[in-house]
């Protein structure tokens, strides 16, 4: 991506470039998926609480909506409220009716320039004592699998998520529809609890700041840690697509943490890598927010997901994802799912609030 672009290349670069507003010269650094499906799973068999376990079963119901393979990757929300976002909503912004991008390489030149303003962001480290909160406004598909879409009301939701760097059970906490619900981790079945480290699924500042900066290496990582967590879950080799599980794991790391600028700034231009990353030139969150989306077509799925970002800072909004074809789920262009960050901080004890947000 750091080559001098040449002909009608060079042409669409610098049309994206004239398109696209300058850098921001600071931006908040995006966040982190919440949480994998098979331990929310086992919450909701443990849990007793009738009014807790259907608070829980619908936050899980989307999970029905993804293949096996972003299963694995613990994606169970990927479609609804788990999001990563800005400090504060910012105003909407109609900038992307304008950018209207449709070559292949607008996708490589728009991450470029995201990835530029997110490494220009101020770094704040996280201490391992400390949580990460988020605030985020979603909406999610709870029809049955296969069946019509059938979308939830937008409701709010907090999120409490700890940084320690070691092997954790009580991983944070979240506040939805006047429930507090533990998220608990690393509880097998009938065995012994035990702690379930930092990593591709549960994303600690000080696990992001240890990946390599090199995109192409990072990227190399990623896919040999999905290939891991595949293989651990025995998932079938028709249910991988490596270029779709590699931006579905990228999408869940730009969800709910603080990350370094310097790891965010990798892996957009990782992302950039990826064949078949498009650009939306006008993506909506959940708040009603245009913005311009990085998108990618899950053909296996056929559904498109795309990560939406502010058109005038190119700071992170959130997510929507929607029908690409006709489908027994509904029609080419039906709205799945879509989030958008409210506020999101760090704070130093679970359920409190920030008096500031990042």
């Amino acid at each position: 991506m750091n080559d001098r672009p040449s002909g009608p290349e060079r042409a669409e670069h610098e049309e994206m470039a004239r398109l696209l507003p300058a850098p921001a010269e600071r931006d908040l650094p995006p966040g982190r998926h919440l949480h994998h499906k098979d331990t929310l799973m086992r919450l909701i068999d443990q849990d007793g609480d009738r009014t807790t376990a259907r608070s829980r079963t619908r936050l899980l119901r989307p999970a029905v909506l993804l293949p096996a393979a972003g299963l694995a990757l613990g994606g169970v929300l990927l479609t609804t409220l788990a999001v990563t976002g800005q400090d504060s909503a910012p105003a909407p912004s109609a900038a992307g009716e304008k950018s209207r991008v449709t070559a292949p390489g607008g996708a490589a030149v728009l991450l470029d320039r995201i990835a530029l303003a997110a490494g220009r962001s101020d770094e704040r480290p996280v201490t391992d004592d400390q949580f990460v909160y988020v605030r985020t406004l979603g909406t999610g598909n709870e029809g049955e699998m296969g069946g019509p879409v059938k979308l939830t009301e937008p409701s709010e939701r907090e999120v409490w998520m700890t940084q320690e760097t070691g092997p954790v059970i009580d991983e944070g906490l979240i506040h939805q529809d006047g429930s507090y619900i533990p998220l608990v981790v690393g509880v097998p079945d009938g065995e012994t609890p035990v702690g379930y480290p930092a990593g591709l699924n549960r994303p600690t500042y000080t696990w992001l700041a240890s990946l390599p900066t090199d995109p192409d290496v990072l990227l190399r990582r990623l896919t040999t840690e999905i290939t891991r967590d595949q293989d651990s879950r025995d998932t079938p080799a028709g249910d991988r697509d490596e270029a779709q599980d590699a931006f579905d794991a990228i999408g869940e790391l730009l969800r709910e943490t603080v990350m370094p600028p310097k790891t965010a700034a990798a892996l957009y231009k990782a992302a950039a890598r990826i064949p078949g990353v498009t650009v939306d030139p006008d993506a909506v969150d959940a708040a009603g927010r245009h913005g311009i989306g990085v998108a990618r077509d899950d053909v296996r799925a056929g559904w498109r997901t795309a990560w939406i970002f502010d058109s005038a800072t190119l700071g992170y909004l959130g997510e929507r994802t929607y029908l690409s074809r006709d489908t027994s789920m509904g029609r080419k262009g039906t709205l799945i799912g879509a989030s958008a960050v409210l506020e999101r901080a760090v704070v130093d004890a679970l359920r409190e609030r920030p008096s500031t947000t990042i």
